[in-house]
């Protein structure tokens, strides 16, 4: 029998393993095999914890979706402060340059797990982009609160625009992700009929 690494919180290393592959080999390659290989554990730990590999993939997506409220809370902070436009490139950096893109890549991939994750969820839209665009939209409405957003503006349609066109941008794994400067001038056309 295997004996691998000692596993202190399995799920979360677990998931950190999937992750991995997902960044290195993309969703066609994520299997419960290769997480657990990636994880130095045997295949039966997975499914010591989870159902299935689809639930796995479920609490996965779920888990690093919940992270967002984290960058939420910290973005909304940031209303007042630097420029829209600055806060707004960093929290797009962060968004899209970190493992999001490539879950979004595997909600996309998987049928099931979309489906499994709709069934779940009282909101419509693909998942993590959907709570993205809101993340971006309760901070455009703190910054309309503070006078620095015109009063009038359709913040959700903005915030999915930027979300769309963001992850657009930063979608393609293999090549260099835009520059802070390519970013920005996104945001200023996006945004300017929307700042004060």
């Amino acid at each position: 029998m295997p004996t691998g690494i000692a596993l202190r919180d399995v799920r979360e290393q677990l998931f950190a393993a999937a992750e991995r592959v997902l960044l290195r080999d993309g969703p066609h390659s994520l299997t419960g095999r290769a997480v657990t290989a990636e994880a130095g554990c045997a295949k039966g730990v997975l499914y010591k914890h989870f159902a299935d590999f689809d639930e796995f993939l479920t609490e996965l997506v779920i888990d690093r979706t919940a992270r967002l409220q984290v960058e939420a809370r910290g973005l909304i902070a940031q209303a007042g402060t630097g420029t829209v436009v600055g806060n707004l490139r960093v929290a797009l950096e962060k968004l899209f340059g970190s493992v999001a893109v490539a879950i979004v890549g595997l909600i996309t991939f998987r049928d099931d797990l979309r489906a499994r994750l709709r069934a779940m969820r009282d909101v419509r839209g693909l998942p993590l982009l959907t709570e993205a665009a809101a993340m971006i939209t309760s901070y455009l409405e703190a910054e309309r609160d503070l006078r620095r957003v015109v009063p009038d503006a359709d913040l959700p349609s903005v915030a999915g625009m930027l979300i769309g066109t963001g992850h657009l941008m930063f979608a393609d794994r293999g090549s260099t992700p835009p520059s802070d400067a390519e970013v920005e001038r996104l945001l200023f056309v996006a945004l300017a009929g929307v700042l004060r």
